[in-house]
């Protein structure tokens, strides 16, 4: 049975929560295999609206398994909330519909802390974070020294961990002017959570594998976006994991060809939330436009998110780095009554055309887009369900994109509930 990777190929926000929550219908198994709680998913089910942040957006489906992969940095106290307020809208979670891989880093509070500390230095220059701890775990894990979940399990490698965490922790924030932290109270507080997460703990990969074995669909869930990953994004303003689609199999502990099919997700504009460049950045109404009709404010922080015109060039880039099958574009309707649209197909950078973007951070901040100038359209595309409802100028913008990405377009989203969708490639089919 065919296995789906949904990513975003944008710089997150793209909708991947309704098209995940869409394509759950028809999986058995939903996994998160990347990220943390600085994620967020919106999901619309029958009027409902779900916000989740660890949680796989499979959840609030009956009867599906989500998986916590051990690519995702999880917040051991962030989550049980979240269960219970999720328990709270009357969906049911528990170790038969939930499972969380034994090997994966857990956030601690000092992460929050370094984070929240670090982003508050005047001295350096603000990367965007949301201050939850994510790349302080990350650096945590590579660096050896981090808390798993299977380490909850046993009180003397816990102890061990911790007192390995806190030597280079509390060298750290000496330096920054915080307190030493109090060893024995973390200590008693990972040990009072410990049963709230062990009783979902498993050993993910070979979970994964059984499920392959016996013909079950899998589908990997990402977070963010393709230009946040941590190789091939706008680094440094980027999250502190590898987004792309590759990396579904090391988060999960599934060989690389457990992959059938990569969906990317793309918003029929640009949104960005936080620093970093956005050459096709709007600073006029035309921006504004698309931030309202678009409702965007990010899940997690409320942000308000930098909106821009469609860049091809970028799509197409993250496109190829995730080995993209098929896009998802999302939002078509916000672009509802333009009299024109603009899609960047290419760079000017200092007399060059580009047809990408740079790697070196000046470059990225001193390219101009080049833009295409398309007809736009007077009538609704709002929750369309076939090509036959959409003007004709609306699919002539969708043909032109799949051109300029070199990708076609498998489904199309028309509004935030999941029906109204336009299946063009089914990602499953086998």
């Amino acid at each position: 049975m065919a296995n789906v990777v949904v990513v975003g190929a944008q710089w997150g926000d793209e909708g991947k929560g309704k098209i995940v929550d869409w394509l759950s219908e028809r999986a058995d198994v939903i996994c998160r295999f990347q990220g943390g709680h600085n994620a967020g998913h919106t999901l619309v089910i029958d009027g409902e609206v779900f916000k989740l942040n660890a949680l796989p957006s499979g959840v609030v489906r009956g009867g599906k398994l989500s998986v916590i992969g051990n690519g995702v940095v999880l917040d051991p106290w962030h989550l049980v909330r979240e269960i219970e307020a999720i328990r709270g809208q009357g969906v049911e979670i528990s170790p038969e519909t939930l499972m969380i891989a034994e090997n994966t880093p857990l956030i601690l509070p000092f992460h929050g802390e370094l984070d929240r500390a670090r982003e508050g230095q005047a001295s350096v220059a603000k990367i965007g974070t949301t201050g939850r701890g994510i790349g302080p775990c990350y650096e945590d894990k590579v660096g050896r020294r981090v808390i798993r979940v299977a380490d909850l399990a046993d009180p003397a490698t816990l102890a061990l961990r911790v007192d390995r965490a806190l030597v280079h922790h509390n060298a750290l924030r000496a330096g920054l002017g915080l307190d030493a932290i109090d060893r024995d109270a973390l200590i008693a507080d990972l040990n009072a959570i410990a049963p709230a997460i062990l009783e979902y703990a498993a050993p993910v990969w070979k979970v994964l594998n059984e499920q392959r074995k016996a013909g079950k669909r899998i589908l990997f869930e990402g977070a963010q976006g393709a230009l946040l990953d941590i190789d091939f994004g706008t680094y440094p303003y980027v999250t502190s994991s590898n987004v792309i689609a590759g990396q579904a199999a090391t988060g999960t502990g599934v060989g690389p060809g457990a992959i059938d099919f990569v969906l990317g997700i793309v918003k029929a504009y640009t949104t960005r939330v936080g620093e970093g460049p956005f050459p096709t950045e709007l600073d006029d109404d035309d921006g504004q436009r698309l931030g309202e009709r678009g409702h965007e404010f990010g899940t997690v922080t409320g942000r308000k998110r930098r909106c821009g015109w469609f860049d091809a060039v970028l799509v197409r880039q993250t496109c190829a780095t995730s080995g993209v099958n098929g896009i998802a574009l999302t939002k078509l309707d916000v672009l509802d009554g333009f009299d024109e649209l603009k899609i960047c197909t290419g760079y000017e950078l200092d007399g060059q055309h580009l047809d990408h973007l740079p790697t070196a951070a000046d470059q990225q901040a001193r390219v101009t887009p080049v833009y295409e100038t398309l007809e736009g359209w007077s009538g609704s595309t709002e929750g369309a369900r076939s090509w036959a409802d959409l003007p004709a100028a609306a699919v002539k913008y969708v043909r032109r994109v799949e051109e300029l990405i070199d990708c076609p377009v498998a489904l199309l989203s028309t509004s935030p509930e999941r029906e109204d969708t336009i299946l063009v490639t089914d990602p499953f089919a086998d």
